[in-house]
């Protein structure tokens, strides 16, 4: 039997080593299911000599395939050469009963779906694993104030770890998409040319798929139906999206102009060939330019599902290499990423720096609330507030000094607030009196 794969590498569980190794047991387990259904002729002495016998070697196949043009028919005739090696020509072939009453489609649709389904799971470990790590960090600058910006400018106070929170929480999303496109792609078929079941037996699909841990396919017609593949691919592709909107975020916070967070610069790593002072977020950069990728080759599987009556192979070509290179460049990115998330460098002085760097305008919004709960229109308190944060933001963009928003709304005869109220207002904790929920929400997220 085919053990649970627990290989380390993605890339081995596409191998062709490991396809063709989940064929021969897919055609093992269907002689011995016919074996066991008695329909046909095939004994149980050969179901066990086809199971000690049979193998294969990738060069043979090869060798075949260049003569047949035919992927399974070379396997199919490897794997015989092997069955019957060393038996009497007069007597009857067990090979003859290998891929009985069975389609290409039964053969590579049934390992493929068996193939992403234990791909997924290398991918559902590290987005949990990841998840984890952000939940962790969260706890750990949950106190730790910034600046929150909306179309990159300076908005209102919040803490750095609601940033890891916001991260933990899509990453929790990504492995319920995930688990969803697992359960879809867990399927087999070994139905026949149209799916009708015309020569073989349902029992023979059944058990093939029990033993390998998936479902039989309702109807396959043909082919297990491309809708199961683009929602996986589609969840792959989320997830690479999620990686790119955490890898941006830290991009942005690296800036020198802002320097609020730093990916890990390993001792001795160089960051530029021709500056030496460079410390470039590389990490991120390559997870984002991978991630196009991920989500390119979604829209490959999307165009997959449309095939022609019962089935074509437009289809194959095409997801061989955007499933296999969406699975392996998405693993990838989230061993960089855990790196990344894992060793991120907060820098809570810097976030202060900013915090304070436009001389109060980010409390802006509880000034015009205060106003307004003085009795004046909520029109009027607006224009009071942007009439004195518009001259300090002047002052910003010339550099130079002048009065900070405070003093500005504290010399305005019209903004009718005193000292006391003045200093709740501006003081940052006063926008983050409920963001203990979110914490406290935090803490029942599980990985």
């Amino acid at each position: 039997m085919i053990e649970r794969y627990t290989r380390k590498e993605m890339g081995e569980i596409f191998s062709l080593q490991n396809k063709f190794s989940l064929w021969k047991e897919i055609e093992v387990l269907a002689c011995e299911a016919q074996a066991e259904l008695g329909v046909i002729g095939i004994t149980k002495e050969e179901a066990a000599w086809i199971r000690d016998h049979a193998s294969f070697e990738l060069s043979r196949i090869d060798e075949i395939e260049r003569e047949t043009n035919h992927d399974v028919i070379a396997f199919l005739t490897n794997m015989a050469e092997h069955i019957d090696r060393n038996l009497p020509d007069d007597k009857p072939k067990p090979s003859r009963w290998v891929h009985y009453a069975m389609t290409s489609s039964d053969l590579g649709d049934t390992a493929l779906c068996y193939q992403l389904t234990q791909a997924s799971e290398l991918i559902l470990k590290a987005i949990r694993t990841l998840g984890g790590t952000a939940r962790d960090r969260a706890f750990e600058f949950e106190k730790t104030l910034c600046v929150g910006r909306t179309h990159g400018i300076h908005a209102e106070p919040m803490t750095f770890g609601m940033k890891f929170a916001s991260w933990a929480w899509a990453l929790k999303r990504c492995e319920e998409r995930l688990l969803q496109a697992r359960a879809a792609i867990a399927v087999g078929a070994i139905s026949g040319a149209v799916g009708s079941y015309s020569s073989i037996d349902p029992f023979v699909e059944a058990y093939v798929c029990d033993k390998l841990g998936l479902k039989p396919d309702p109807l396959s017609t043909q082919v297990v139906a491309r809708d199961r593949h683009a929602q996986l691919a589609s969840a792959l592709a989320v997830a690479a999206a999620t990686l790119e909107q955490i890898a941006t975020e830290i991009r942005a916070l690296q800036k020198t102009d802002t320097l609020e967070a730093e990916e890990p610069f390993a001792k001795g790593q160089k960051g530029s060939s021709a500056m030496p002072h460079k410390r470039n977020p590389i990490i991120c950069e390559r997870v984002c330019g991978l991630a196009r990728v991920i989500k390119a080759n979604a829209q490959v599987s999307l165009d997959n599902v449309a095939l022609w009556h019962e089935r074509d192979i437009s289809h194959s070509g095409a997801e061989r290499v955007a499933l296999t290179d969406s699975f392996i460049a998405l693993d990838y990115i989230f061993a960089k990423m855990q790196r990344v998330v894992e060793g991120l460098i907060v820098y809570p002085e810097n976030c202060r720096a900013n915090l304070e760097r436009t001389r109060g305008l980010i409390y802006s919004s509880k000034v015009l609330l205060a106003l307004v709960d003085t009795g004046i229109t909520r029109e009027d308190a607006y224009n009071i507030v942007k009439q004195n944060a518009m001259a300090v933001w002047e002052d910003i963009q010339r550099a130079q000094g002048g009065l900070s928003f405070r003093e500005r709304i504290e010399e305005d005869p019209e903004a009718r607030l005193g000292h006391k109220q003045l200093d709740q207002i501006f003081d940052p904790w006063n926008f983050l009196k409920h963001s203990r929920i979110l914490f406290e929400r935090l803490r029942e997220l599980e990985f």
